[in-house]
């Protein structure tokens, strides 16, 4: 679905500079830019959240715990040709 977005004239001219020397619209440069926006948001959350787990010692110890147990289940031999 289109939409227009506003922008100011700083980053109307970062798009442009980009797109021109990308050889890429300044649609696709925007959407591409969102996207890496959209994931470095994700990273930054994770980590808070992980951040968050590690102040609690209870939660990180369940963790931790949680983690050896799926540790263990890589030896299991099933699928055995990996190498």
């Amino acid at each position: 679905m289109p939409a227009s977005v506003r922008v100011n004239e700083r980053t109307w001219s970062i798009l442009k500079e980009i797109a021109d020397s990308a050889g890429e619209t300044m649609q696709s440069v925007l959407e591409k830019a969102a996207e890496s926006y959209r994931r470095q948001w994700i990273l930054q959350k994770t980590n808070e959240a992980y951040n968050t787990l590690k102040n609690d010692e209870s939660a990180w110890q369940e963790e931790l715990a949680e983690r050896r147990l799926w540790d263990s289940s890589l030896s299991d031999d099933l699928g055995g040709d990996e190498k």
